[in-house]
């Protein structure tokens, strides 16, 4: 399973009409291509950054969806007033213990290892820090993006509600500390709403 995301930094009064724009048209869209598996967005209104990541069955499918993704993200970005950032990667892990409901609330974290470890990061993920936190009050999934050729991964965890997910900061904290111990080196973090959650994805452990 692949992702694509794509991120930008938009004026805080369009969010609403990319929102919009990307409930009303581009979802229904992308349903109709080849190999699509689902659709999230996070959106954080207190800086602007919203990422839109779509899944594909595999890197064949998201490759050719390249021309009509490049199109619906372009006039995605006029309507937020930012300029795309996109990345693609492999869906290394993910849990689910619940879908989504409204008020869901995502703290996602940026990180990259040495290339050598890659391998070995995204087992030590599977195999301790999912089941770490599928005991957390409140969570509902986790998922790892990674790029193994480069080191570079995303974690996105997502809690029931935003007090879910401030009363399990601490733990988050501890977690993110063992694994720079271990050699992760945490580029950035932030929390997001969980706007859209469309995701077919099965079950990566």
């Amino acid at each position: 399973m692949y992702a694509r995301s794509s991120t930008i930094h938009a004026r805080s009064s369009a969010i609403d009409a990319g929102i919009a724009y990307i409930h009303d048209t581009v979802w229904p869209a992308l349903t109709g291509l080849d190999g699509y598996i689902g659709l999230s967005l996070l959106v954080d209104r207190l800086s602007g950054r919203c990422i839109t990541t779509t899944a594909w069955e595999s890197e064949e499918a998201m490759t050719a969806s390249r021309p009509d993704t490049n199109t619906y993200r372009d006039h995605a970005a006029q309507i937020l007033g930012g300029s795309p950032t996109v990345d693609e990667w492999e869906i290394a892990a993910l849990h689910r213990d619940h879908r989504s409901a409204p008020g869901a609330c995502v703290r996602v974290t940026w990180a990259r290892v040495d290339v050598n470890e890659a391998d070995r990061a995204i087992d030590g993920f599977r195999l301790a820090t999912l089941p770490t936190l599928a005991e957390l009050d409140g969570f509902s999934s986790a998922s790892l993006l990674a790029d193994r050729d480069s080191g570079f991964g995303v974690v996105s965890v997502t809690f029931d509600s935003a007090d879910a997910m401030r009363g399990n900061r601490q733990a988050m904290d501890d977690l993110e500390a063992a694994s720079v111990r271990d050699g992760v080196q945490v580029l950035d973090r932030c929390h997001f709403d969980l706007v859209l959650a469309h995701l077919r994805v099965p079950e990566l452990v």
